[in-house]
């Protein structure tokens, strides 16, 4: 099942770790959020920010790696609030967000005044909102590396095609044949490997490396 799931080649991704801070009833929630690109990197970062606030109350969770709205790899943590009034609020917040490969941490500091279940649900989740409000972004290319073997009258025809293409150059080597490779976003594989079979005439060897 997923929600709001968008190209999954190309999504908004937080662009650098981000926190936000604010005093409700007294209590202190801090936010912060991250790119994470698995599980396993979402732990670490759960497990940094207990570090970080070991004498908080609370440090409760979620997490979405994958594409906006993508529910195949997810995990929440209410970290002793009440059942679903932190981990699952914060969850679909980020469900809804549009932004992909994202973690959020919202640490608390209780101020001695109890919010109720409704009065936590909107902290917690409103928390993820404030920080995700103005936390930089960048964007996420799904990018495939591709190898290239050509003559070298045709080097020129093909160093033409990279930016063309946003063909990044991460390598190229002179031997017998000229051989380069590249990463390219994998929306446009299918039209760079035609644009360099009609540079080269057919005579380009070209080996996709997923």
């Amino acid at each position: 099942m997923t929600e709001n799931v968008q190209d999954p080649a190309r999504y908004p991704v937080p662009a650098q770790q981000h926190r936000v801070e604010q005093v409700i009833d007294r209590s202190r929630f801090i936010c912060t959020v991250t790119r994470v690109q698995s599980s396993e990197e979402a732990q670490a970062f759960i497990k940094a920010m207990n570090a970080e606030y070991a004498d908080a109350t609370h440090n409760c969770w979620a997490y979405v790696v994958g594409a906006p709205g993508s529910t195949d790899r997810v995990g929440m943590s209410d970290d002793g609030e009440p059942h679903g009034t932190a981990g699952r609020p914060m969850l679909t917040v980020l469900l809804h967000s549009g932004i992909g490969e994202i973690a959020a941490v919202v640490t608390r500091y209780y101020g001695g005044t109890k919010l109720g279940t409704g009065g936590l649900v909107k902290a917690y989740g409103g928390a993820v909102q404030e920080a995700l409000a103005d936390m930089p972004r960048a964007e996420r290319v799904d990018r495939v590396d591709v190898t290239v073997q050509v003559g070298y009258g045709a080097i020129g025809a093909l160093q033409q095609l990279w930016p063309e293409f946003d063909a990044e150059l991460l390598e190229q080597r002179f031997e017998l044949d000229a051989e380069f490779s590249v990463r390219v976003p994998r929306v446009r594989l299918a039209a760079l490997e035609q644009a360099i079979q009609n540079a080269t005439r057919g005579a380009a060897l070209i080996t996709r490396r997923d």
